[in-house]
Formats: structure tokens, sequence, C-alpha cells
């Protein structure tokens, strides 16, 4: 076995929102590994727009940089478990992690997450305590607590031994001391990244062996597989091949070889074991397959990845507007663009439903669901969704549902109503401890009751509460949760919303909408203050009389109706009611728009 000693690759794993882009920032900026003026701004790897705008990572990327003649490979990996597949994949493509823990909240849910999925793999750890500016870090106490959390996740007596570093990413310095004024760069991060991840190890003559870990898209290349050479070596123009999940192999040529230079990818003629590649001309390739000699063809192990714990309905459009706002509405559109998105996502899976030209999609969670269904508006589809449903297993005879352990910060004053809310949905508490007036609060919930808290707990909190939460895994079911029911005020009209009519609803409940607003009957326009719906008519306008004019009396002073966001859109859903979503609109509508049949439907549903 060989080592490669001029290449580093690493990884770097965290919490949402406790640095991880910003510290990329900082390595790419201070490395001069491309001109300043390319370097302006920040979270530069985050080149999403929705990733922009949400301020967190989904999809994991690659960069590289130069450190004392060593190319040190960087990928930058979500935070959030709902994107744990992207997390699960990028550790076939290092050696080492660096772990940034946020020097005042120390290790949270989504910490221990993404360090188990590192120890298990058996990577070297370097810890990086970030956010050391912050006026009330306490770096000792996260110290001793991240240290606990790898004694509890089983890591070695080798992984216990890890090197710590301080860091403040934003102002892009990191040493040995967490005193920021002796810091200068984060010269020390980068010679410690160099002196304790050990190079990748691979036999440059034995057979070519590349695992699939990530794939892209190029309108020139087509379909470009990003992987690690473990063993051999890859030139342009190779004829390798490919070996499926099935294990069927097929002899392809190579079209171009890449390796990762900067932010940006340069085009080489070979590329040696332990080098992350970006590789072309591969038909029908997938992520956690194997690319390698056609002469020798042997297959690496297949990624294992966690199975999906929610799934919803994706559709066409039923509603008396479809066709208005989407480019693409058919079946054939919704299907082509699911398959699609399977290429990149390996914790998604899409089946065909028992009723015609809808789907069952499925995923890791709420979030991870939300994103596809935003980046397919913005691509101008037109579709409908059903509410978030768990998938339940049967093992042993006995049904299991997926728990979640959800960490709770919030002011004193409102851990009773939290702490009521949460054993509602049949959440167990853990464990409560109180520190300068926050109360700290873990619980043990279904994931059910999960679905459609989040903005409630916000509200109850008054903004000022953090809910995190992690997949626990499957227990015993339950049993029936009643929490989360409401009631909605539902149009019985076609037309245009007017003041007249919304100035007496607002009364019932708060509205979704405003005036001059196209609505259709069976649409959603608001939430009733009763757990049961309500037919109403927002059309009706004040009419002419013999005695006065149309615009004559008291001035209608309206309410701001309550802007409902594609994940409060989710939450609201209820089991008969359905999300329809265009490039332009996100419309709460009834399964059955006609009146009628929705009350047979309901007396059908109660006599069962």
């Amino acid at each position: 076995m060989l080592i490669n000693n001029q290449i580093r690759n690493i990884a770097i794993i965290a919490h949402v929102d406790h640095g991880k882009t910003t510290l990329v920032d900082a390595l790419l900026k201070q490395s001069n590994t491309f001109r300043d003026a390319e370097a302006m701004g920040t979270t530069i790897m985050d080149s999403n727009e929705l990733e922009r705008e949400r301020g967190i990572t989904i999809f994991s990327k690659n960069a590289s940089i130069k450190w004392k003649d060593v190319k040190i490979n960087i990928v930058d990996t979500p935070g959030h478990a709902d994107f744990g597949g992207e997390v699960e994949r990028i550790m076939n493509l290092v050696n080492g992690c660096l772990l940034l823990v946020d020097a005042k909240e120390g290790p949270m849910p989504q910490t221990k997450f993404v360090l188990r999925k590192a120890l298990d793999a058996g990577h070297k750890i370097i810890v990086v305590i970030n956010k050391i500016d912050k006026k009330d870090a306490r770096p000792d106490w996260v110290l001793n607590k991240t240290f606990d959390l790898f004694v509890n996740l089983g890591a070695s007596d080798e992984q216990t031994d890890f090197p710590v570093l301080y860091a403040s990413a934003v102002n892009g310095v990191a040493g040995f001391e967490a005193d920021i004024s002796k810091m200068t760069g984060v010269t020390d991060l980068l010679d410690t990244v160099i002196e304790k991840i050990a190079p990748p190890e691979g036999d440059a003559k034995k057979p070519l062996q590349i695992s699939i870990v990530n794939l892209q898209y190029d309108n020139y290349k087509g379909r470009i597989a990003i992987g690690r050479i473990i063993n051999g070596s890859v030139r342009n123009g190779q004829n390798v091949a490919h070996i499926n999940r099935d294990g069927v192999i097929k002899n392809t040529r190579l079209t171009a070889v890449q390796v990762f230079d900067g932010l940006g990818r340069a085009e080489v003629e070979e590329a040696g074991a332990g080098e992350i590649v970006a590789i072309s001309g591969i038909e029908g390739v997938q992520i956690g397959e194997t690319i390698t000699d056609p002469e020798n063809p042997v297959a690496l192990p297949v990624t294992a990845i966690e199975q999906p714990t929610v799934k919803m309905t994706f559709g066409v459009n039923t509603s008396p507007f479809a066709g208005r706002e989407g480019q693409f509405s058919t079946s054939r559109n919704i299907k082509e663009r699911l398959e699609r998105e399977l290429l990149n996502d390996v914790a998604l899976r899409v089946e065909p439903s028992e009723i015609d030209s809808r789907f069952v999609v499925s995923g890791r969670g709420e979030l991870h669901l939300a994103i596809l269904i935003e980046k397919m508006r913005r691509e101008g589809y037109e579709f409908e969704v059903s509410r978030p449903q768990v998938i339940f297993h049967e093992e042993n005879g006995a049904k299991t549902e997926p728990y979640e352990t959800v960490s709770i910060e919030c002011p004193e004053s409102f851990a009773g109503v939290v702490i009521e809310k949460m054993g509602q949905r049949r959440g167990e508490m853990k464990d409560m401890r109180l520190e300068n007036g926050i109360t700290y609060l873990d619980f043990e919930i279904p994931t059910r009751g999960l679905i459609g808290y989040r903005s409630e707990f916000l509200t109850d909190t008054k903004g000022q509460g953090i809910l995190n939460s992690l997949l626990l895994g499957y227990l015993p079911f339950a049993g029936e949760m009643e929490a989360g029911a409401h009631g909605s005020l539902v149009s019985m009209e076609n037309g245009v919303t007017m003041g007249y009519a919304l100035k007496n609803l607002q009364e019932r409940g708060p509205l979704f909408i405003g005036t001059a607003v196209e609505v259709y009957a069976g649409m959603v326009v608001g939430q009733y203050s009763r757990n049961e719906d309500v037919d109403v008519n927002p059309c009706k306008e004040k009419r002419l009389s013999n005695m006065r004019s149309k615009g004559e009396g008291s001035t209608i002073i309206l309410e701001t109706p309550r802007i409902m966001t594609l994940e409060a859109c989710l939450e609201y859903l209820g089991e008969d009611e359905l999300l329809e979503v265009t490039p332009k609109s996100l419309r709460i509508r009834k399964t059955f728009l006609d009146m009628n049949t929705r009350h047979r439907e309901k007396a059908k549903n109660l006599e069962l």
C-alpha cells in the first residue's frame, strides 16, 4: 500500500449555523488559492440560491487549496440531519474531519449525528471551537462536553486524543489558545491538518477503483461523477468498466478527467491514487457505484444510506387555476423531474401512487422534502402535494414509528407551555436544566408529533425559542395523537376577495389572504378559531341600495394577513387538505373542492 503525501482529504462537519462555510471562506482566502477579487463576500461555497436565502448548506461541495506544497481537498457538508445522506456519502471521500463546535452552545443534536458518521468511518477528528469572539463564549465547558460526546459515541482511544484549536471563522483567525488577540490567521489550523490528518492510501500500480459519491451535470460534458481514486490511476480517454448497484458490468470510455482547483475544476491528463476526481463520459452512472479496470473489474462496497422517515404525495395540479402559472404541469413533467432528483439524492425515494398521475416521495424529514418542492417551483413546475406523513414499519409483528431526540432552548417563562405542548404530542422529557434564565429541555418524541409544531413553537415562545431535532430510530407505535388539529375557513365561492367580506371573516380567525385576491370554491382562506371547518364567502361585496351609494359607510380596516411560507403551509396542512404549488403562488385547498362532496366524505368517515 502506497501513501500519497502530497494530498490531504478533509470534510468540515458541524451542527447547523456553527460556522462551517465561513471557516472554508477563511481557508480559501488565506491560502491565496485565488485572486482576492474572486474571494469577495462570505459563504463563497454556498453558491446555490436556496442556500444563500436560508443561510444553511444543503448540498456538499468540493474545493481545494495548496499549503506548503500539499494539496488539501476540502468538502463542505450540510449540518442538518435531513440532508444526512450527503454527510454519509462524503465520509467515503475523506481521511479526516474538522469538527466545528460553537463556543457558547457546545455540541448540539446534529453535532452528534455528523460526528457519529465520522467516527464510524474511523476518521481522525480535529476539534475546532468556533465563535470564541462571542461575549458569552465558554470554550472550556464546550471542550469538556465535546470530549463527553466522543466517549458516549464509542470513539477509540486514538480518536478521543484529538487536537483542539480555537477559532473565530468570521474574523478569519484560529490558534491553539482561546485568546483571539494572539491569533493572526488560520496557519495553525492548516499546519495541524497537514500534520494530524493521514494522507490517503492507495496503490497506483493496482487496477483502477473509484467509488462514486456525488454527481453533477454539465451542459457540455453531461453527467459528471465525483469520487476518490482508491487504487490505480485514471487518464483522459481511458477505457473503464462501470459496475452498477446490481453488479452489472458495462465498459465505457472517459471523455474528461478533472481535479478540484480552488472553487473550480481543472482538466488534467492523469490523476493518481488518493486524488478526488470528477470524471465524465459514463452514461447512467449512479451514486455508490464503482468505476474500475475493464480487464480486472473489482467492485467496491455500495454505500449504505439510512432509510427515509417521512413521505408526501406529489401530483398533477387539479385546482380550477391549474396551468395558469406553471411551465411544467403534466404528470410526465413531474415524473421526469423527480427521477432526475433521484440521480443526485440517494436519501430520496419515489414510487407510483395508487392514484394515477400521483407519486409517493419519501425523504429524511420535512425540510428535505420542502427543499425539493422549492427547487421544483423555482424551475417552473406546477403541482400539488399532500400533508407530510411518517413511514411506519413492522418489526416482529409490532408496529413501529420514527422517533426524534429534540433539544429546546427557551426563556424560563415559556417552559411551561412548551412542556405542555410536547406532552400532548407524546413527547417524553429526558432532561431539564436552567442556566441564566434560559431553560434547556431534552425530549424523545414521535416524528408524527413534531410535524406541524415548529411554527407553533415559535409563536408560543414569541420567537425566542430554539428547537433542534435528530432522528433517534424506530420505536414502538406511540398510539393515536390529537394534537395539531385545526379548523379552516373554506371559500364557498369562485371570485375575487372583497374588503367588506374579509372584515367580517377576520373576526373568526387569522386570514391567509388580503383583498383583490382571486379564490375558488374549496380554497382555504384562513384558520378558524375552532377545531372544525366552516364554509365562508370571501367575495361578498357591499351592494348599492336605494338609500346609499356603494362606497358609503365606515372605512374598512383589515388586519395584515398571515404570511404563509412553504414550511408554514406544509405544517398547516390537515389530512383532508392539499397544497397547490406554482412558481408564483402557494394555495392551501381541500382535497374535495365541492362543499357537498366534502360533507358526504366526512359523514362517511365518521360512520367508519
